[in-house]
Order: C-alpha cells, then sequence, then structure tokens
C-alpha cells in the first residue's frame, strides 16, 4: 500500500484525507494513485500554500473532473480557531480547537524586520517539566501534521497574508508550544518539510527551530529526516538540579543529552551551524553566579549559543522570577566565558503568551492535571488553617 493510500484508509469514517498535511512526496503520491499526473501535486500544494485556498472549486487551472474528484476523495481542512487575543506588545495568540475539541495554543511575535510563530505539536505534554504551564495540564494525543502545519496557515490566514501585500507574515517557526515534538517524530518531521519546501512555506532551514527537552533516541535519529536548526531546554548545569526541574533528565541525563545533539550538528553540511541552549532562570533554584560558572564548564567545547529566560510566572507555579540583577550577574558570567548570549525578553505576558506559560483544554490521559488540583487545594487548606 502506498502512503497516500495508507493515509486514506487510516483517515476519518467519511474516507477523506486532508491534503493540508501531505508532504510534497506525499502529495504526489496521492495523484499518482488516482491516475493523475505528477505535476497536479505541485498546483495544489501552491493553492494551499502560496495562496491560502482551501476550496478546490476555487482551484481554476485544475480540470472539472478533477477538481469533482478531489471533492469526493480529499478535504483542505485547517483546525480552527476558537479565540485570539492580542497583547499591547503586538503579540498575537491563538487557541485553537482540533479533532475531538481539545483546545492547543499558538503565538506570533512580531519583532523588527521578522515574525516569529511558536507552533504546538501535542495537546498538552507527558514530560512534566516543573516549571512549564502545559505541563500542569497533562496530556492527551499527539496533533496531526495537518494540525501542526494547519497553525502556519491560521497564522497567515489571520492576517489576511496570502494576497495583501504585507509581505510575508511569518518569517521563522520555532516548535516550542505546547507538546515535545520528538515524542510525535513523524508528523513534526513531515510538517517541518512543508515549512521548508519552497512549494509551501519555503522558510529557511535556518528559520525553523525544533526545541527538545532531550529524547536522545529520536535526537539520534533526527538528522536522517530533517536539517532545521536545533535548541535544547536544558535549564541546569547539573544533573542534580535537571533531575528535579526536568524529569526527563533522570532517563537521559545531560551529557548524553549534549553528545546527541552535538552527533546532529555534527551531521548538518552547513559547518556553522550551533545548537541554541535554553535556559530558564528560576530564582533561588539555577540562577546564582556559580550555576553560571558551573554552565560555563559544562559548554566549554560545546557549540552553542546561549538563550536565557527569566522565567514566566502562572499560577500554583512553585517559582519566582528572579531579579534583574541576578539576570545581568548570570549574563555576564557567561559573556566572559567567551559564549554569544542573549537575554530573551517577555512578549506577550500580558495574555499569557509568554514562554512556559501556554495552556490549552486537554483531556488528560495522564490524570496529571487531576493531581496538581489537588495537591494545589490542599495546599491552600494548609493556608487558610494557618490564618485562623
Amino acid at each position: 500500500m502506498t502512503v497516500a493510500n495508507s493515509l486514506i484508509a487510516s483517515s476519518s469514517a467519511a474516507a477523506k484525507v486532508n491534503l493540508l498535511g501531505l508532504s510534497r512526496q506525499q502529495m504526489e503520491s496521492f495523484f499518482t494513485d488516482q491516475g493523475e499526473k505528477r505535476f497536479r501535486a505541485e498546483q495544489v500544494m501552491k493553492w494551499i500554500h502560496h495562496q491560502g485556498v482551501i476550496d478546490f472549486a476555487a482551484m481554476s487551472n485544475l480540470g472539472k473532473g478533477l477538481r469533482e474528484k478531489l471533492e469526493s476523495l480529499a478535504t483542505v481542512t485547517p483546525p480552527e480557531i476558537a479565540d485570539q487575543q492580542d497583547s499591547a506588545d503586538g503579540t498575537r495568540k491563538w487557541a485553537i480547537r482540533v479533532a475531538g475539541g481539545a483546545l492547543v495554543e499558538a503565538v506570533l511575535i512580531p519583532e523588527a524586520g521578522r515574525a516569529t510563530l511558536c507552533v504546538s505539536s501535542q495537546v498538552g505534554c507527558s514530560l512534566d517539566c516543573k516549571f512549564c504551564s502545559t505541563g500542569k495540564q497533562g496530556f492527551q494525543r499527539d496533533l496531526t501534521a495537518a494540525e501542526i502545519i494547519g497553525q502556519v496557515w491560521l497564522a497567515i490566514n489571520s492576517y489576511d497574508g496570502w494576497q495583501s501585500g504585507k509581505g510575508r507574515i511569518v518569517t521563522n517557526v520555532v516548535m516550542m508550544g505546547m507538546g515535545e515534538p520528538l515524542l510525535n517524530f513523524d508528523n513534526v518531521v513531515s510538517a517541518m518539510s512543508l515549512m521548508t519546501d519552497d512549494l509551501a512555506y519555503g522558510l529557511s532551514k535556518r528559520k525553523v527551530t525544533l526545541s527538545t527537552s532531550g529524547v536522545v533516541p529520536a535526537l539520534d535519529r533526527l538528522a536522517e529526516f530533517s536539517d532545521v536548526s536545533l535548541a535544547v531546554s536544558l535549564h541546569a548545569p547539573n544533573d542534580e538540579i535537571r533531575n528535579q526541574i526536568v524529569p526527563i533528565n533522570r532517563r537521559y541525563p545531560i551529557r548524553q543529552l549534549l553528545q546527541s545533539a552535538k552527533n546532529y550538528i555534527d551531521a548538518q553540511t552547513d559547518r556553522k551551524r550551533v545548537v541554541t541552549i535554553e535556559y530558564t532562570l528560576l530564582a533561588g533554584v539555577n540562577d546564582q553566579p556559580e550555576h553560571a560558572r558551573e554552565l560555563s564548564a559544562l559548554l566549554k567545547d560545546f557549540p552553542c549559543k546561549i538563550n536565557l529566560i527569566p522565567f514566566n510566572h502562572f499560577p500554583n507555579s512553585g517559582f519566582d522570577r528572579p531579579s534583574g540583577n541576578a539576570v545581568s550577574r548570570f549574563w555576564q558570567v557567561l559573556v566572559d566565558a567567551g559564549f554569544i548570549v542573549t537575554v530573551r525578553s517577555t512578549r506577550g505576558d500580558d495574555i499569557d503568551a509568554a514562554c512556559g506559560q501556554l495552556v490549552g483544554e486537554v483531556v488528560d490521559r495522564t490524570r496529571r492535571s487531576e493531581r496538581y488540583r489537588q495537591l494545589n487545594s490542599a495546599s491552600n487548606a494548609v493556608t487558610e488553617g494557618d490564618r485562623t
């Protein structure tokens, strides 16, 4: 069975395949399996991803017979925007309803000369990083390739970016939204191939970034299928701290993760590529100068740049944001050691769109969200008792 036929066989009861999420190869297979010429894939991809057209009847360079055939076999269905919020700083956040009714979130962050879209890969997240609001919601399911690339389509469509003359709406994509991308490997790889395909969104591989908390076996495979930029959510200078705040570290400790990341970079033809190290600063946990010195020693011979992220508060997080002076001291230690270091500015926090704040609507299969609610209720009860 070919790829396209497999997709159709596993689709909904309506037996229609959603063309929105098909890579170039999959789209070509779909058309050749229907006895059509391969170039039809290019035509349809351009209609969907260049012009935002999802109605087959409007695809004017396709014959009437083919348009009718597509109506019976396929659909182009992006996910639905359930809510949109605009921040005072220009950041826009969408709550996006996917199949089954769950909500995920995507965020567009405009900056001078570019706009970065933060894309979700799962409904919830199974990894339970302690400083991340998404992790507190538990996990429901992986997003399909159509639901992932659909977030890019919706962002462009939200700004009428197809024929508006406004230029490219989305210039960068970061797989840093809800979920761990490498735990949804196949769908994420397919969606990223569309992001970088000239028949779709044509983004440079340097402008698409996959962020992982450390799923080492999947990272070891990634170079076989993709050459996008890589970010590692490190957040600690040693295994003792990381075990507490990033639980997957107990399975794949820091040294193993960094070696896997280096192998990925070494496999790229671009010899100037480096890994972005993401480090969320938590007051009193990992933000002291000694932690910076330890991080400096850890990354001494590792090809990287470092992105410091002052913690963004969310209810019942249990963590505090470090002071500006603490952030500056940490940054200075790393700069003095010769690293390229940026401090991520907080964008969209007035609409809970900042890093670590994304939540959706998750039917939690892990029951983690229920446990957190019970824990918070017990804590609040103890606090009320102390007051009386």
